[in-house]
């Protein structure tokens, strides 16, 4: 069929909305109307540095309703509505595990610009294949995925908004709720105030932690950081001491766990250095062939620990409607995070979130 789709040919360069053509979808996939997507930073890294090859279409956290099923597809059916999320194969001893987010075909599907069975699905009207993403593509009026990158999720609630939920929003609670796990009165800084570390704030509130630190340098981020439920808020811009102010709000003891999200070296190492003795730094943060210069001693000398955290850890069929009844409930506002979008605004919108000027930009399809 005829679609719609932001189109990238090369790096770093804008995105072409044009009409390009999208196969059907096979056995084990369905073919989903969007009705919304997220723009997340990992769009735009790939998109600018790969790995993912160009020409493509990327586009990951979408969201819809299924129109057509494969022959083979028992998860989902048309009619219902669905939110998009990453590849995983169902199979390998990750995923068997319960840990998809892990899955040994995560690099391929997600990031290698190809289907599970090794074919693309998008051609652009000069014949080009195009490359997938995230085995979706949700750059576009319709998308193509495996019936395991979808979550059914209930009718009864605005569909574009939910988008997020597959990637950024997912990431950030799945962190807490699922990794970190802190406790009721345990103390919590999350280093960087976009979509994913407030999302990581608002659920240590919901676990009842007694401090809660927002750090970032804009301070409209941190002042949405206050009103989701941060009980102190760390402008790096006025002080880049954040050690010495965490030490501070603490009395000197230090917090129990930190959470790191921007890959900025003097942070990252103050989200080691500002735990507890025991206590635990959990990190989604990509530098690529960067390398860090932190300083590991203060790790091992403390029996701190550093975890890296894909995906939030999440089983996403579980977790997604998880949060969604926290939405429900009044308990993870996840519509002020969001700033909607037109489909033909989607360079706009990457600029405004690469600029942060907003938390989560949405596409509205």
């Amino acid at each position: 069929m005829k679609i719609r789709a932001a189109v990238v040919y090369e790096r770093k360069a804008p995105f072409i909305i044009k009409e390009v053509e999208l196969a059907e979808p096979k056995a084990t996939e369905i073919l989903v109307k969007m009705a919304g997507c997220g723009i997340c930073h990992a769009d735009l890294g790939v998109r600018d540095n790969g790995p993912t090859p160009v020409p493509a279409v990327f586009g990951h956290e979408g969201s819809g309703v299924v129109e057509k099923a494969g022959s083979a597809v028992t998860m989902v059916a048309p009619g219902d509505h669905v939110v998009l999320t990453a590849y995983s194969c169902g199979v390998c001893e990750y995923c068997l595990k319960g840990r998809p987010a892990l899955c040994k075909q995560n690099d391929r599907v997600n990031f290698g610009g190809v289907y599970m069975d090794g074919t693309k699905r998008l051609r652009d009207e000069e014949g080009n294949e195009l490359s997938s993403f995230f085995g979706q593509s949700s750059f576009a009026e319709y998308a193509v995925c495996d019936q395991r990158s979808a979550v059914r999720v209930d009718k009864d609630i605005d569909l574009a908004m939910l988008g997020p939920l597959g990637c950024g929003l997912q990431t950030g609670a799945g962190a807490v709720l699922n990794v970190l796990k802190p406790g009721a009165g345990d103390t919590v800084a999350v280093f960087g105030c976009g979509s994913v570390g407030l999302s990581a704030l608002i659920a240590a509130k919901m676990c009842g932690c007694k401090t809660i630190v927002g750090v970032d340098n804009i301070e409209a981020k941190l002042g949405l950081a206050l009103e989701l439920g941060a009980t102190h808020a760390i402008n790096t811009s006025d002080d880049p001491d954040v050690t010495r102010q965490i030490l501070e709000i603490t009395g000197g003891r230090g917090l129990d766990f930190t959470f790191e999200t921007t890959g900025v070296e003097p942070l990252f190492q103050s989200a080691i250095d500002s735990l507890i003795k025991g206590g635990a730094c959990g990190t989604v943060a990509t530098t690529g062939e960067r390398v860090l210069g932190l300083k590991l001693v203060s790790l091992m000398s403390n029996c701190r620990k550093l975890v890296g955290i894909v995906q939030g850890d999440s089983v996403p069929q579980l977790f997604i409607p998880k949060l969604i009844d926290y939405y429900k409930k009044g308990l993870f506002p996840i519509d002020k995070l969001i700033a909607y979008y037109g489909f033909d605004d989607i360079n706009k919108a990457a600029a405004d979130a690469h600029q942060g000027l907003v938390i989560k930009p949405v596409l509205r399809f």
